[in-house]
């Protein structure tokens, strides 16, 4: 009886320490994200205004690769740093990662690339969460999970999805794992960074982008899930928007590694990737492929979108993000997912909006190999109601898109596989990955 007590009361003590820690910790990504929102609106409002500048984007991508060459090193790894950091604890984040990935974010976006924000609010809130491990001399495993809470804390707080958020901290280290260590520090974390974000942006008069399911889905819940044709019309859905997310992370990984291999001095290569937006931005004559897109998604769930949109938009973000430039891939998978979704509606049984907001999550969550978080985003961000088609959607094409994702440091441990056989076959591999992470 005294050690079940005695245990009981580490246990509460340790939960007193953590609601302290990752309360700090989600203050300091709310801010984070606070002022990354308000500096992307700032950067696209700008750009729109001032069209001529997307010719200028060739000069920003050699001055932000100048200056990751010469400075930023040590941390231009970004979010496959952060994994690795978590798998393996070696040294502090360096506080430039949120100085420089904030600057070459705000340069991306103001001149025209093509990119998203998630990756850098994950870099900067983990980074500034960082500085918590020598104040509270944080041992290995303890770091690890402050790490976490810095994702967790990124998510929730630039895109408001505090439950998503929090489960995107856990999910996302290894495919087929969630370290339930770190539920509460994240879940505080993520709850914390929503609200701070939301408490700053209202003073200074903006908002988060908020999305309208139209289409009568949350009064016809019963009859779009009760209908056999409509759930395997999601089950296809989902198939296409995994391959849609292997797609994209194919062509992205693939454009990196040319740039690579024909551009020995890294500086030069998102040059030359600027060249290439720049000419086309200036030849189709519109920016609706560059930036984040947000008006595009929103259209896409109030009208029927064709399906080049997607396509273009996978075009722009891979050459962005693999030629050199800075941002996440989230939005841009957003925009590819919704408006993919949207198109689909011309030849699957569902509502345009519901389509739109299943592909949203999906390719993102199949693209981050991450459908649980994804699912409840889904939830968060256009309500209950549409939580079993997207969950549907989400793990079918999680399962679709391979065991590639936008993050080469995500470690696998359980194949996606639902073969046995299969499973088998990997045992020794998956054993090895579950053993590095332990």
């Amino acid at each position: 009886m005294d050690r079940i007590k005695s245990q009981q009361l580490f246990v509460i003590r340790e939960i007193g320490r953590w609601l302290v820690i990752s309360a700090i910790a989600g203050i300091l990504c709310g801010i984070a994200s606070a002022v990354l929102l308000a500096a992307l609106q700032w950067a696209t409002n700008w750009r729109e205004s001032h069209i001529w500048i997307v010719a200028f984007l060739p000069l920003a991508g050699l001055v932000s690769g100048l200056i990751y060459h010469y400075f930023g090193q040590s941390v231009e790894a970004g979010n496959n740093l952060l994994l690795e950091e978590i798998h393996n604890p070696q040294q502090v984040i360096p506080l430039r990662m949120a100085i420089l990935i904030l600057m070459g974010t705000v340069v991306t976006h103001l001149f025209g690339g093509s990119a998203g924000r998630e990756g850098t609010a994950l870099q900067m809130g983990t980074a500034l969460s960082d500085r918590l491990t020598g104040l509270w001399r944080l041992k290995k495993e303890d770091r690890r999970i402050l790490l976490m809470c810095g994702i967790s804390g990124g998510v929730a707080s630039v895109f408001g999805t505090p439950l998503a958020g929090t489960l995107f901290g856990l999910e996302v280290l290894a495919i087929g794992r969630i370290r339930y260590d770190g539920l509460f520090p994240c879940l505080i974390a993520a709850i914390v960074g929503d609200y701070t974000t939301s408490f700053i942006i209202s003073k200074w008069g903006g908002h988060r982008t908020e999305y309208d399911l139209v289409g009568g889905f949350a009064t016809n819940l019963q009859d779009l899930t009760g209908n056999v044709v409509n759930l395997i019309s999601a089950v296809i859905a989902g198939i296409i928007f995994g391959l849609t997310a292997l797609l994209f992370t194919k062509v992205t990984h693939r454009i990196k590694e040319f740039f690579k291999s024909k551009i020995p001095y890294p500086p030069l290569r998102p040059m030359f990737g600027g060249i290439i937006i720049a000419i086309a931005v200036l030849m189709i004559g519109t920016t609706k492929y560059i930036g984040l897109g947000i008006p595009t998604i929103i259209s896409a769930f109030q009208t029927e979108l064709p399906l080049w949109d997607f396509a273009a938009k996978i075009i722009f973000t891979a050459i962005t993000i693999g030629s050199g430039f800075k941002g996440g891939e989230a939005t841009p998978l957003f925009y590819i997912g919704a408006t993919l979704g949207s198109a689909l509606s011309l030849f699957l049984p569902l509502p345009t909006s519901v389509l739109a907001g299943m592909g949203f999550v999906a390719v993102f969550g199949a693209a981050a190999n991450t459908p649980i978080s994804s699912t409840l985003m889904a939830m968060e961000l256009f309500g209950l109601p549409i939580g079993m088609l997207a969950g549907i959607a989400c793990v079918v094409s999680y399962l679709v898109s391979g065991h590639n994702g936008i993050y080469s440091s995500q470690r696998i441990s359980t194949s996606k596989s639902i073969v046995s056989s299969d499973r088998s076959k990997n045992k020794s591999d998956l054993d090895t990955d579950l053993d590095e992470d332990t």
